[in-house]
């Protein structure tokens, strides 16, 4: 199992990790297989879409605004109620197919990492495995 860093910058912003998973599969020689990205945090998330245009990126970070603000009456005393609820609508994992060394995914899709309670230091965890 490998590790990603990863440094926000703001409390809400989606990071493409997808040059980091490629790299770490190419690292590993998986020419066929699949990798599982992880996402180890509650209030981060891990998510594939259209990587072509930042514009999708921030309608994402702004549809998710609008459905869960920021302050409202949530119970959770650490004031960070909204990034968990974020997070469990994306997902704390995908799992992305490696054919011939590639990452098999669309042509504008890409990985995300979602951060949701940031600026923070967070992790991604990756996982390869080979076809025999």
């Amino acid at each position: 199992m490998k590790e990603i860093h990863i440094s926000s910058k703001q409390r809400n912003q989606m990071i493409d990790i997808t040059t980091d998973v490629q790299h770490l599969v190419s690292e590993e020689k998986i020419t066929d297989g699949f990798v599982i990205v992880y996402v180890p945090h509650t209030t981060a998330g891990i998510t594939i879409n259209e990587g072509a245009d930042p514009a999708v990126q921030q309608d994402i970070i702004k549809a998710l605004q609008r459905l869960i603000p920021e302050v409202n009456s949530y119970d959770h005393e650490e004031g960070n109620s909204d990034a968990h609820i974020k997070a469990s609508l994306l997902s704390s994992s995908v799992t992305v197919l490696i054919d011939n060394g590639k990452l098999v995914l669309g042509t504008w899709q890409h990985i995300f990492f979602y951060e949701g309670d940031g600026p923070r230091n967070r992790m991604v965890y990756i996982h390869t495995t080979k076809n025999r």
